[in-house]
C-alpha cells in the first residue's frame, strides 16, 4: 500500500480479518470484541500506521472530543498535579483536555465554564468558588453536559472526588490536643467561598470543643496580608497565647513561618503551625512543615474516570472520600511550659483586624 494513501479503517479490518464494526469497537473501545480480534485489530492498526482523524470522530459521533477542565490556579502544585492525574486518566480515550483557571475568582469561573460551552466541550472537570450557586454550571448541566468535580465536598447532583476535609481537619486538632495546645487559630482565605476552607475549620472546631479546647481563633486573610509577612505577623501578634496555628493550605502555613520569624518567634519552640495539602517542597523546607498530606493525582484520575463513565451515560455515583495522611514535620511540638495556661483571664478569642468573631458557633 502506497504510503501517500490515507489508511482508513476499512484498511485495518481487511488487515486484521475481521468486520469493520469489530474493528471499530476495539479501536474505539466502545464495545465487546474477543481477546483474539482485539490482537489482530490492534497489531493491523500498528503495522499500517493507523490513527484516527479527532475531526472526522467528532464529526461522525456529533461530539467535540474535548473536556473542559477548570482549576484556580495551576501555580499551586495541588490543583497541577490534579490536572496531571485528569490526563493520565484520559490516555487512550481520545479525548483532548481544555484547561482554564480562574484564579479563585467566581466572576472568572462562570467566564470560563461559559467559554468551554462555547467551544462545545463532551464534558466537564471543575474546581471552582461556588459550584451549588453558579449558574453558569447550572445551565451546563440543564443542557446535557456532564460535570465532576474535584477537591470538593459533596454536593448533590454533582459527583466529586475529594477528601473529607472535616474528619481531616479533626486529626490536626487531635495532634495538637495530646501535645497540649490549648491556644489556637485557623487561618483561612477566601474563607466566604471556599467549602474546602469550611469544612476544614468546622471540623477543627468541633474536635476541639469535642476537646475541652478553647474555640479556634479564626482568622481570614486577604491576599495582601498574606504575602505579606509584616502584616500577617502583626495579626497573628495580637493573639496572646497562641501556641499553634492551622493553616488552610500549606502556602499559608510557610507564610506563618515568615511571619513567626519577624514576630522573634521560632517554629516549633514558640509556634506549632500545621498546614493541608503536602506538596512537596513543605518537604524540602529548613523545617520540614507538618500537614495533612492528599492525593492531588489520584484525585484528578477519579475526577476524570467518573466523567467519562457519565458522558457513557452511567448512573451518577458518589465515590467515597479518597485517603488523607498526616504528614509528621519539624514544625509541631509540644508548647513551652510558660504559654500553657489555664484558660483564665482575657476572653479567647480577642477581637483583632480581619478576625472573624460574629461566626455563629454550633
Amino acid at each position: 500500500m502506497s504510503t501517500r494513501q490515507k489508511i482508513t479503517i476499512k484498511d485495518v479490518a481487511r488487515e486484521a480479518d475481521c468486520s469493520i464494526a469489530t474493528a471499530s469497537r476495539v479501536l474505539n473501545r466502545s464495545g465487546p470484541a474477543s481477546g483474539e480480534a482485539r490482537d489482530r485489530v490492534e497489531k493491523a492498526a500498528r503495522d499500517l500506521g493507523f490513527s484516527f482523524s479527532a475531526i472526522g470522530r467528532a464529526l461522525q459521533s456529533s461530539r467535540s472530543m474535548t473536556i473542559g477542565c477548570l482549576v484556580p490556579s495551576l501555580a499551586n502544585p495541588v490543583f497541577a498535579e490534579a490536572v496531571q492525574g485528569v490526563q493520565e486518566a484520559l490516555k487512550g480515550s481520545g479525548y483532548q483536555l481544555l484547561i482554564a483557571s480562574s484564579n479563585y475568582d467566581a466572576g472568572a469561573d462562570n467566564d470560563a465554564i461559559a467559554t468551554l460551552l462555547a467551544k462545545e466541550v463532551d464534558g466537564l472537570i471543575v474546581t471552582m468558588a461556588a459550584p451549588d450557586s453558579s449558574a453558569v454550571l447550572k445551565r451546563a448541566r440543564q443542557r446535557g453536559t456532564p460535570v465532576s468535580l474535584m477537591f470538593h465536598d459533596p454536593i448533590d447532583g454533582l459527583p466529586t472526588a475529594h477528601v473529607d476535609n472535616f474528619d481531616a481537619a479533626r486529626e490536626v486538632a487531635r495532634r495538637f490536643a495530646e501535645l497540649g495546645h490549648r491556644r489556637t487559630a485557623f487561618l483561612a482565605l477566601r474563607f466566604a467561598t471556599s467549602d474546602r476552607s469550611r469544612n476544614r475549620y468546622a471540623g477543627f472546631h468541633a474536635e476541639c470543643r469535642a476537646r475541652g479546647l478553647p474555640d479556634p481563633a479564626l482568622i481570614e486573610l486577604s491576599e495582601a496580608e498574606a504575602n505579606t509577612p509584616e502584616l500577617l505577623s502583626g495579626i497573628l501578634a495580637t493573639l496572646q497565647g497562641l501556641s499553634a496555628v492551622f493553616a488552610s493550605n500549606d502556602f499559608l502555613a510557610i507564610a506563618v513561618q515568615k511571619a513567626a520569624r519577624l514576630m522573634g518567634k521560632r517554629v516549633p519552640r514558640d509556634l506549632s503551625v500545621v498546614g493541608f495539602d503536602g506538596i512537596e517542597i513543605g518537604r524540602l523546607l529548613d523545617v520540614p512543615l507538618a500537614t495533612i498530606e492528599t492525593a492531588p493525582e489520584a484525585m484528578g484520575r477519579q475526577a476524570a474516570r467518573t466523567l467519562l463513565d457519565l458522558m457513557q451515560g452511567g448512573p451518577c455515583i458518589q465515590q467515597p472520600p479518597l485517603p488523607f495522611d498526616f504528614r509528621a514535620g519539624g514544625t509541631l511540638a509540644p508548647p513551652r511550659a510558660e504559654s500553657r495556661d489555664d484558660d483564665q483571664g482575657a476572653t479567647w478569642p480577642p477581637s483583632v483586624h480581619s478576625l472573624k468573631t460574629d461566626l455563629k458557633q454550633g
